[in-house]
Parts: structure tokens; C-alpha cells; sequence
């Protein structure tokens, strides 16, 4: 999306109060929405990656989830999927599992309804050159490892969600890092 694109500007209960340019509303701080997509390979390993310099948010950090801002009129699951597959630079994706939504604000203006998901990725992936600069399937304990290093700087919100998602796991029965149906909110 650019900076011109059209997104939905939202309230403190998710309801849609306006549009504005997605630029617009990132510089006077106005609530919106988004996806963050956990992908994994067929090995269960989770896609790892390096935002580039130009994007608009959070540029040159490192996030354990694509996704991005969802487009005025368009719903989560479909936002989901769209950005994945532009993310991953692939098409026939399965659909996205939701596993629950939050409200990310960083106190600072930067706000947002946060949709959680997880998808398996069979397929190879071509990430779009213009979104990731570096990419790798990481095992969850690598992933968890590179958390911890002080000299790699992690998308916030992707840090908040990840820390939300393994919560959320504690509390579901089955297996830990399993894909879930759609439920949580």
C-alpha cells in the first residue's frame, strides 16, 4: 500500500468513524487496522524477516510476521491473505487461520486493531524486493534466540503480537505452534 491508498480510520471497539490516506493517518496518529500473518514452512519453521529501508513504518527492523494495513472497505481474512501472498510473492496460499484480534497502541500515536493469524507456506517463497530485504525460515527457539539479541531491532508491534500470540497458545489446547480455526477476539 502507499502512502495515498484509502484505509478505514477506526474507533476504541474496532467501528469504522472515517477514511483516510493510509500517510495521512500514520502522521496524525488515527487508529486503524491490521494483519500480522505467521507463516511457516512445511517443517513448521516460522518466515523470518528484514524489512527495507523504504518502508513507510518501521523501516530496516526485523518481524517474524508479513502482513501490513488493511484497505478501506476490505475485511481481515481478506487483507490477510492479499498481504501473505505479496509478502511471501506467491499466489494460491491457503486462507489464513484468524486466532484472535488485539488493540496495539504504543502511547506514542501509533495505534492500530491487530489481527493475528498463521498460515502454512508449502511453496517456495519470492519475497517482493521492495518489502523484504532479507528473509529465512527460522525455527521457533531461533527465532525466540534472535529475539533476544541486542543488536537486532524488532518491529514493536510484531514483538507485542508475538508475545500476545505465545499467551494465547498457553491458554488453547493441542499442540503449541499448531494452525488454529478462526475464534479468538
Amino acid at each position: 500500500m502507499s502512502a495515498d491508498e484509502i484505509i478505514d480510520i477506526v474507533d476504541e471497539n474496532d467501528r469504522v468513524v472515517g477514511r483516510s490516506p493510509r500517510g495521512e493517518a500514520y502522521a496524525r496518529g488515527l487508529r486503524h487496522r491490521c494483519v500480522f500473518v505467521l507463516a511457516r514452512d512445511a517443517r513448521g519453521r516460522v518466515f523470518v524477516h528484514r524489512r527495507t529501508a523504504t518502508k513507510l513504518v518501521f523501516p530496516s527492523l526485523y518481524d517474524m510476521f508479513v502482513g501490513g494495513v488493511v484497505g478501506a472497505g476490505e475485511g481481515y481474512d481478506e487483507a490477510a491473505l492479499r498481504e501473505a501472498e505479496e509478502e511471501l510473492g506467491m499466489s494460491g496460499l491457503p486462507r489464513p487461520a484468524q486466532l484472535f484480534t488485539f488493540l496495539y497502541d504504543d502511547g506514542a500515536g501509533r495505534t492500530w486493531w491487530s489481527a493475528v493469524y498463521e498460515v502454512r507456506c508449502e511453496q517456495p517463497v519470492r519475497p517482493q524486493a521492495e518489502e523484504v530485504a532479507w528473509h529465512a525460515f527460522l525455527p521457533e527457539a531461533e527465532v525466540e534466540r534472535r529475539l533476544g539479541e541486542s543488536d537486532r531491532a524488532w518491529v514493536p508491534d510484531g514483538v507485542a503480537a508475538y508475545e500476545r500470540l505465545k499467551a494465547w497458545r498457553s491458554e488453547q489446547p493441542g499442540q503449541p505452534g499448531a494452525v488454529r480455526a478462526a475464534g479468538a477476539g
